[in-house]
């Protein structure tokens, strides 16, 4: 009588454990299951394929760990239950309770029942292999869904209030969770540090360097809240020695003065960010390595002086390097047309969004992570936080003295009085002065040493406040 059952996963089956299980039912001994190694390549296997039918084990002379562990569970004779060429399990004989040996008719009867077993074996085989798959892959997307929900909590959970600003963010990952981002970062003097970054790959590898990524800029940025090239190279340092050789961050990094609407910023890898003014698109280049690929990189800092409606948009290459059906890219150049176009803020960024699904057509499947940032400046600055004796004061900077620095200074100038309504002639009168006084300082002060820069402090003094109102009650007078 057949006394025991042997099962063997499938060398297909990878998510299943591969040691075999055997049925062992000694006499007057309730059935029980005895754990065999038969490995795929164990020569056992091949034998019984070539072979076919009941097979005596007393009889084999092969050096097989799978044979000596049937011999030891007291198995006599086996029948290989096989599908497609396959060995998906055996039927196990131990030794007859007559203490006779097996029969030709026991062997063919031994033979037909494995035969008939085999189908039922291989579909309990792959029903049992489905429900794991299942288990697993539900298992998958609940911690997948918590995944999400935790990477967003780390961002922002509003956008800033500036006055005078509008702020706008798009974040869209192509899987469940993703490897960009953004954050705002509340510094000293009302300033306002913003951050766009995008890790290499998607989905969890990328999510966690992002969280990472994202801890590590925020304390960097407190500690040196006004010089975005020192944070990315600090930040640099810190990923190099941990991220994996495949994995770098790309980051643009810029620290806002909502007063003067002086951007000043660093770039690490990133997508060069668009500067609209009312003449024109703009790319604000500024270049580096990407972060975590080489340790001591340098980042040089650029800045941009946004008047009122100019804008800058920051954004990923989820929108630029977009296919649609033709393999055409979205590209760059199609981004800066649509740009000079199109709305401001939360609205441009919506139509760009319906213009990349105008392009790719339906049913396209997001090949990257999709993320937007614009900062755009609605109204001049309101009155200056600091008065003193001399009055309210409009800009305190400095300029490093080196040549042609007098323009910056006075493009600066000239935003921070852009609300008080000053006609065209005195503006220019003011530009002139500050000019050349910004020269004189470089030049006879200075001997334009770079080391030594240039401070300028813009007061509004009472006078010019009183006579300021007296002009807004009377119409304009040429000779003011």
């Amino acid at each position: 009588m057949m006394r025991n059952l042997f099962r063997k996963q499938s060398q297909k089956e990878a998510t299943l454990p591969t040691p075999a299980e055997a049925l062992v039912e000694p006499a007057a001994v309730a059935a029980q299951i005895l754990p065999l190694d038969f490995a795929p390549n164990d020569p056992l296997s091949a034998y019984l394929l070539s072979t076919g039918g009941a097979v005596d084990l007393d009889r084999l002379k092969l050096d097989s760990p799978a044979l000596r562990a049937l011999r030891e569970a007291g198995v006599r004779l086996i029948a290989p239950l096989a599908g497609q060429g396959e060995l998906i399990g055996l039927l196990n004989l131990g030794p007859r309770r007559s203490e006779q040996e097996y029969t030709a008719d026991d062997r063919q009867l031994l033979a037909d029942l494995a035969t008939q077993a085999a189908p039922a074996v291989r579909v309990a085989q792959l029903v049992r292999q489905q429900q794991i798959e299942t288990q697993a892959r539900e298992r998958l997307e609940q911690e997948l869904r918590v995944a999400r929900v935790v990477q967003q909590t780390l961002l922002p959970k509003e956008l800033p209030e500036l006055d005078g600003w509008q702020v706008a963010a798009y974040w869209q990952p192509a899987q469940a969770v993703s490897g960009d981002f953004y954050d705002f970062i509340a510094l000293p003097d009302g300033n306002l540090g913003v951050v766009e970054a995008d890790v290499t790959g998607k989905g969890v590898p990328a999510a966690l360097v992002m969280a990472a990524t994202r801890g590590i800029l925020r304390v960097a940025a407190e500690q040196d809240p006004t010089s975005p090239g020192k944070v990315l190279a600090h930040v640099n340092d810190l990923l190099c020695p941990d991220l994996p050789p495949s994995m770098f961050v790309t980051c643009l990094y810029g620290v806002l003065n909502p007063a003067t609407g002086r951007f000043v910023f660093a770039n690490a890898g990133h997508n060069l960010p668009t500067k609209r003014t009312a003449e024109a698109v703009l790319e604000l280049r500024a270049t580096g390595m990407p972060l975590g690929l080489l340790p001591d990189m340098t980042y040089d800092e650029h800045e941009a002086l946004l008047a009122p409606g100019e804008m800058i948009l920051i954004y990923s290459d989820g929108l630029v390097e977009a296919h649609n059906p033709q393999g055409e890219m979205f590209s760059f150049p199609r981004l800066r047309t649509l740009a000079g176009g199109l709305g401001s803020g939360a609205d441009l960024i919506e139509q760009l969004r319906g213009a990349l699904a105008d392009f790719v057509g339906p049913g396209w499947e997001q090949e990257d992570d999709v993320t937007f940032v614009t900062l755009e400046r609605t109204s001049p600055p309101l009155p200056c936080r600091e008065r003193g004796p001399g009055g309210e004061v409009l800009a305190d900077f400095t300029v490093p003295s080196t040549t042609d620095n007098e323009r910056e200074a006075m493009e600066r100038v000239v935003a921070a009085v852009a609300g008080l309504g000053l006609s065209a002639d005195r503006l220019e009168r003011l530009k002139t002065a500050v000019g050349e006084a910004t020269m004189n300082a470089m030049e006879h002060g200075n001997r334009y040493d770079p080391e030594k820069p240039v401070a300028i402090r813009e007061r509004r003094c009472r006078r010019a406040d009183r006579q300021h109102q007296r002009l807004r009650r009377r119409p304009a007078d040429p000779r003011d």
